[in-house]
């Protein structure tokens, strides 16, 4: 200190009393004890005009008074004691000590302490805390032999007894801290507990749960590795989360199954009995070499384990690794971790029955849906054979009139061409007749009728010759008497239901016909179910003619007959895979089946489709048709005819603005295929 030196004795003990009134004040304050000695140092050097002030600190463990001098104010040009470890040398006593020490010429060999710190006279006070020898206040002189005064000496012991509060404060507050420093990781462990326990109400995704809970219990811990092991049925085992302190080695993912003979032969050991283990050192605990090499895998020096149990079962393992050397680990944080591992447990049965759950409802799912496409398909097969029941009814009845006046019409033709001779026979013979019979003949046109009568019975044989050929035609598309599938000329199938959408491709006044173009191949009859088949045509059809119609909305009858509507239906029969090979008609889309198979291509030139709807077409319910036009299941059903019932392949190629096409491989023999729907 740069102040100057009391000139009186009344100012010296002002000072001393000043001094004290400070050292005081900064201990209520609690400054720490590095402060404060540095204060006491200095004032006591300054005050006392000594060379050195020392504060000597005993080792706790050590024997007699060994230890270190921990503060210190020493005068300019003399040497510094600070840090200076005593261990053989009296520093300090239980009692005030004031000594001289020899000149440096009759010192003995073993007083070295006095000639390195140039020693010639000190005066010691000894510091206690709870009434222990803690260490000692040391002043020394350099400059010469001194005499201590009284005054000195006991204002020196009461700076000792202060710095002796100071102590027992510091302790005290010392334990405070400890206190508040473990009750506050036991607060934080609790909340990381309790966030821990939100995350599992809050998330379902057991992965995420396990990445941020071991990340915060590892920051917690102060640990160098925090991981989650599962157990395989075998009892071997595989990391599936950790979180590790930068320079370690990941585990999950670059560990082969983990082998541990001991859990396996013991199908999990103390865990499955929800017991933890904590290991300070795993040279020193009895671990079995294979073991220590395992545990030298997970780069791991000491750790804590604990077992995950969803229920009573034993899932895996949340251990905490210190990989940097040994650890005593404390019971607080072994039982933070066995509280995160109940909670893993809970997180898992949670998972797992969150996992049964979802599996059932898509089991349920997929089991209603396949009843609702069912029932839609059986409703819409039922309608498909009301239909051809009534077409076969109205066929059947039609038929016999027909019949009937086909018949008939033949008798009829010859009765006229008689009763027209013999008429002709009369007029040769009679040429001349009464006035009566003349009017009467020329009244019904007598020779127009002659030449007219016979055309009429032609035309009238020609509408009853179309009639028998429609009511083939309906009972064709309906094949209501075949049951089994039989060898069928897919070109009347065709013709038959383009016969019944007639109605749908003439023209009307508001709008032209649809022109139907037949490119129709050398087909040779084809096993199948001749009704399944005409409705998968009927289906194909019936979507192009809307398409069609479509296209048309909104335009003048001018702009349709601009852009006539046609529906182009081509058919090729292909005999082996060469010819499959080069077919024009078959695509990439809708590879043929490998045996001899037939292929009946049907074509629109409408607006076509996009991708993303021609991806969804054979969908069930799948429809791009307004609400109340159509249910979506047209398409899938021939999809089902097709592919499940006939083993052949359907598909679509189409592309917006450039019509649609769909292609139809059927094998030519069924022996393969069987159903029970016919």
């Amino acid at each position: 200190m740069a102040s100057a030196q009391p000139s009186t004795i009344a100012e010296l003990e002002s000072e001393r009393y000043k001094t004290m009134t400070r050292i005081l004040g900064q201990i209520r304050e609690s400054v720490e004890l590095d402060t404060l000695f540095t204060t006491i140092t200095q004032a006591v050097r300054e005050l006392l005009n000594a060379d050195r002030v020392l504060v000597f600190r005993k080792w706790p463990a050590g024997e007699g008074n060994q230890g270190q001098f921990i503060a210190e104010d020493v005068a300019p040009g003399w040497v510094s004691a600070l840090g200076e470890r005593v261990e053989s040398c009296d520093v300090v006593g239980d009692r005030i000590r004031v000594s001289s020490c020899a000149p440096p010429e009759e010192r003995s060999p073993d007083s070295h302490f006095c000639d390195r710190m140039q020693v010639r006279s000190e005066l010691t006070v000894p510091l206690r805390k709870d009434n222990c020898l803690w260490g000692g206040l040391c002043v020394h002189q350099c400059r010469g032999d001194r005499q201590w005064e009284p005054g000195e000496i006991e204002w020196l012991g009461a700076i000792s007894e202060l710095l002796a509060m100071a102590l027992q404060q510091s302790e005290e507050r010392g334990v405070m801290q400890v206190q508040v420093s473990q009750q506050s990781r036991v607060a934080e462990r609790e909340k990381a507990v309790a966030r821990t326990i939100d995350r599992i109400r809050r998330s379902l995704d057991i992965q995420t749960i396990f990445d941020t809970a071991t990340q915060e219990v590892r920051q917690l811990l102060n640990s160098d590795r925090v991981a989650v092991y599962r157990f395989n049925p075998d009892w071997s085992g595989y990391f599936v989360a950790e979180s590790f302190a930068p320079g370690w080695n990941a585990l999950v993912g670059n560990l082969p199954p983990i082998a541990d003979t001991h859990l396996q032969e013991s199908a999990g050991g103390r865990y499955r009995h929800n017991q933890s283990l904590a290991v300070d050192d795993i040279y020193n605990v009895g671990h079995s070499e294979c073991h220590i090499r395992l545990l030298e895998q997970f780069q791991a020096k000491a750790y804590i384990i604990v077992p995950i149990m969803p229920g009573n079962t034993l899932w895996g393992l949340l251990a905490a690794y210190q990989n940097s050397g040994p650890r005593q680990w404390h019971e607080d944080e072994v039982e933070l971790l066995a509280q995160i591992g109940v909670q893993f447990g809970i997180a898992v049965q949670q998972a797992e029955l969150l996992e049964k759950t979802q599996k059932q409802t898509a089991e349920l799912s997929s089991a209603l849906h396949s009843l609702q496409e069912a029932q839609s398909q059986l409703v819409q097969s039922e309608k498909m054979a009301s239909l051809g029941q009534l077409v076969a009814g109205v066929a059947h009845e039609l038929n016999n009139p027909v019949n009937f006046i086909s018949g008939n019409l033949n008798h009829a033709g010859d009765y006229t061409d008689d009763l027209l001779e013999l008429l002709q026979l009369y007029q040769a013979h009679y040429p001349t007749s009464e006035t009566e019979i003349q009017e009467f003949a020329e009244a019904i046109e007598l020779d127009f009728l002659r030449e007219d009568l016979p055309k009429l019975l032609q035309s009238m044989k020609v509408g009853v010759n179309r009639i028998r050929g429609l009511v083939s035609s309906l009972r064709n598309f309906s094949r209501l008497d075949r049951a089994e599938k039989i060898p069928v000329n897919l070109h009347e199938g065709i013709d038959s239901t383009l016969l019944i959408l007639q109605p749908r491709l003439k023209s009307r006044p508001d709008r032209p016909g649809i022109e139907v173009v037949k490119e129709y191949g050398e087909l040779p009859p084809v096993e199948c179910y001749a009704a399944q088949m005409n409705q998968v045509f009927m289906n194909i059809l019936s979507n192009a003619i809307d398409a069609l119609e479509i296209r048309d909305r909104g335009l003048s009858v001018q702009e349709m007959q601009a852009h006539p509507k046609r529906i182009s239906i081509r058919t090729e029969f292909l005999r082996d895979d060469r010819q499959m090979a080069n077919s024009s008609t078959v695509t990439n889309l809708s590879p043929p089946p490998p045996t001899p198979s037939v292929v009946i291509c049907i074509a629109d030139n409408g607006s076509g489709i996009s991708e993303e709807v021609r991806s969804r077409i054979f969908d069930p319910f799948f429809t791009t048709k307004p609400v109340g036009s159509g249910t979506g299941l047209g398409l899938s059903i021939s999809y089902q005819i097709v592919v499940e019932k006939h083993g052949g392949t359907i598909s679509c190629v189409s592309q917006p603005g450039q019509g649609t096409t769909f292609y139809i491989h059927i094998p030519l023999a069924q022996a393969q295929f069987t159903s029970s729907a016919a």
